[in-house]
């Protein structure tokens, strides 16, 4: 619903106003009904909030009284003069020009002649002959865009001679303290008559600079500072400057701001007869002030029981049901205003354990100890206390009852298995909740896995047996490396928990972790499985042969270059790369052309077959004329190795 000057708009009966999914919709505006303060309430059945205000003025310019000529100025050469405009009655911002003697001459702003867009008047600084003429003041609404005019007003030179120089005499200046929003364009005026022509200066006396964005318009007579900001607030002085002297004018612009949110109040639930403290915390220049309302009302604390307010804060005492609503801080300055909205529900229930029972089986491992809670849904909250079995639970060296509900029982043993129940009451009612606490024996593993070395192709078992107490579920599940084992080709036993793995392959070498959870505590064993022939055991990612888990083949040969080269023979030389633990026992040379698939084993003659002493061979067999690529490849009694990388392209003879 919407309100006008704080009167609730009947839009039943009004044809011109009607509501659009809340937006209201005023058709042929008139400006005794329509103008004023507009808000607008929300509300349903929880409460009603209401927006921030907004108000319709309407623009207008009213014509000049009527006169036919207004009374002439009369002057001497050399002097100074100010023609009046006197805006008519108006309402919205308003621009001034003058013509001078008949419509389009307008008068030319310079650095003799000043228009103050502040009071529309026209500044001559010094009055020559060509000045002499009618002056009429053309007035602008720039919202309704009407113009009126004024009558003529006649400057006329005296007779008495001309006026000798003198220094400025400041006519338009700012006032002494110019109050600024953030983010507004500030413009400030100051214009002096003298003889000769004042020259206007600006600075700042605090000896700050000018910004880049402040501007400089009408030879000096207006500084404007767009986009206000606080850093441009401070003392501002005008100068105006002759050969006879020079006069100043200074003002203070200080920064205004609409209030900004800090703190704001948010949606809250309290049970009855607790206490309720809101605040609010918003900055803005000048300060703004506080105020609350409740369901859209005002709220004042001196006709309110258990209600204070002082500035930003809100105190209610000993909630009732009647306090829930909807509630809002409002912050104010003349420059705008800031709502903050919440809810309040003030709650009244009997205690329920409904969305947190005890369970109804709690086990515990012998010596550990064991925490109950207890948390009913209860406003106001319920004081509760325990049972065990029938008996009233006090607290013991071992027994801790917590102001929250919450028992503790330290170092359990076997006599303290039992039903366990909690009772919660307040004022509205009672509820309990129980719960049987069984203590079990301790878990151990029994039989554990041992660091191991195997063969590619084999099975292994991995033990991981435990005794338990009979009463607890128990699960097994193993990690491999860190990461959750995948099973391909492995079996856990879900019984005794035992690792199977059958036809072990490279990849299957590394670490295996054993891990049991029970009911009440969770165990783990580890071994090493160190499987010879591993070809991971290279990647960057691991270090397994660094640390000698497994028997690794070599590492890859360096350097292969072409000494010499024939038509069908190469002399080829190498340095070897990491034996990995195990001696390097021979190289295979491999060839590549444009002509082969991929790389291709190739025949050596000197020697025939390459022991791991040696670092050279002779290649034969090869294809006149072909550009050929070589790499070697070594090896130990674990395998092969990685390949060298591959030897710069050379091309064999012709023949």
């Amino acid at each position: 619903r919407w309100s006008l000057n704080g009167t609730l708009i009947d839009l039943g009966s009004d044809y011109r106003r009607h509501m659009s999914g809340g937006s209201l919709i005023i058709r042929n505006l008139d400006k005794d009904q329509d103008s004023g303060m507009y808000q607008c309430t929300a509300f349903n059945t929880l409460g009603s909030i209401l927006s921030r205000r907004a108000s319709i003025h309407f623009a207008y310019l009213d014509s000049f009284k009527t006169q036919s000529v207004r009374s002439a100025v009369n002057v001497r050469e050399g002097q100074g003069v100010v023609l009046l405009c006197g805006a008519p009655p108006h309402s919205g911002e308003l621009i001034f020009a003058w013509i001078f003697n008949e419509y389009p001459y307008s008068v030319q702003q310079d650095s003799r002649r000043f228009i103050s867009q502040e009071t529309g008047s026209l500044y001559i600084a010094k009055v020559e002959p060509s000045d002499v003429g009618n002056y009429t003041c053309v007035v602008n609404n720039t919202v309704t865009k009407q113009k009126v005019l004024s009558s003529p007003t006649p400057l006329v030179l005296r007779s008495d001679g001309v006026m000798g120089e003198y220094e400025p005499k400041i006519e338009v200046h700012f006032p002494d303290s110019v109050p600024a929003a953030k983010e507004s364009v500030v413009k400030l005026e100051c214009f002096a008559l003298g003889n000769p022509v004042p020259e206007i200066s600006w600075r700042r006396p605090s000896g700050v600079p000018f910004p880049s964005k402040v501007k400089m318009k009408n030879s000096n007579a207006v500084l404007e500072i767009p986009n206000f900001q606080q850093e441009d607030a401070g003392m501002y002085e005008c100068i105006a400057e002759n050969r006879r002297g020079k006069n100043a004018a200074r003002g203070r612009i200080s920064y205004h701001a609409k209030p900004q949110w800090l703190q704001t109040i948010t949606d809250t639930a309290r049970s009855i007869e607790e206490n309720l403290f809101w605040e609010c915390k918003a900055n803005g220049k000048p300060k703004p002030s506080y105020s609350w309302l409740k369901n859209g009302e005002q709220m004042v604390a001196e006709v309110m029981a258990r209600v204070e307010i002082e500035n930003g804060a809100l105190s209610i005492t000993a909630l009732n049901l009647s306090d829930s609503g909807m509630y809002q801080c409002v912050a104010e300055n003349k420059h705008g205003s800031v709502y903050s909205s919440a809810q309040l529900m003030v709650l009244a229930s009997a205690p329920s354990f409904s969305r947190s029972p005890l369970k109804a089986l709690l086990k515990a491992r012998s010596g550990s100890e064991v925490t109950l809670e207890c948390k009913p849904q209860a406003s106001p909250p319920a004081i509760s206390l325990w049972k065990k079995g029938n008996e009233i639970l006090l607290r013991t060296e071992r027994i801790t009852l917590l102001p929250n509900g919450t028992l503790k029982i330290a170092n359990v043993t076997k006599q303290d298995a039992a039903s366990y129940t909690c009772i919660a009451k307040n004022q509205f009612g009672t509820a309990s909740t129980t719960g049987k606490l069984l203590i079990t024996e301790p878990t151990r593993i029994t039989m554990r896995p041992t660091n191991m070395e195997i063969i590619v192709g084999e099975s292994i078992v991995l033990p991981c047996q435990i005794a338990s107490d009979p009463a607890l579920d128990v699960s097994f599940s193993w990690a491999f490396n860190g990461q959750s084992l995948k099973y391909d080709k492995i079996s856990i036993n879900t019984v005794s928990g035992d690792l199977m793995i059958r036809n072990i392959q490279l990849s299957h070498g590394g670490k295996y972790v054993c891990v049991v959870d029970t009911d009440v505590e969770s165990l783990s064993t580890s071994a090493i499985l160190v499987v010879k022939g591993s070809p991971w055991w290279m990647s960057p990612e691991s270090n397994f042969c660094q640390l000698q888990l497994i028997s690794c083949p070599p590492g890859p040969p360096d350097k292969v270059s072409v000494e010499e080269i024939t038509d069908s023979t190469a002399q080829l030389s190498w340095t070897p790369g990491r034996d990995n633990g195990s001696p390097i026992t021979g190289y295979i040379v491999q060839a590549r052309t444009p002509f082969t698939v991929g790389w291709q084993v190739i025949d050596t003659a000197v020697p025939e077959v390459v022991n791991g002493n040696m670092l050279t061979a002779t290649v034969v067999g090869l294809n006149a004329w072909v550009e050929y690529e070589f790499r070697v490849v070594a090896q130990n009694v674990v395998g092969l190795g990685e390949p060298s990388p591959a030897s710069a392209k050379t091309r064999t003879e012709d023949a």
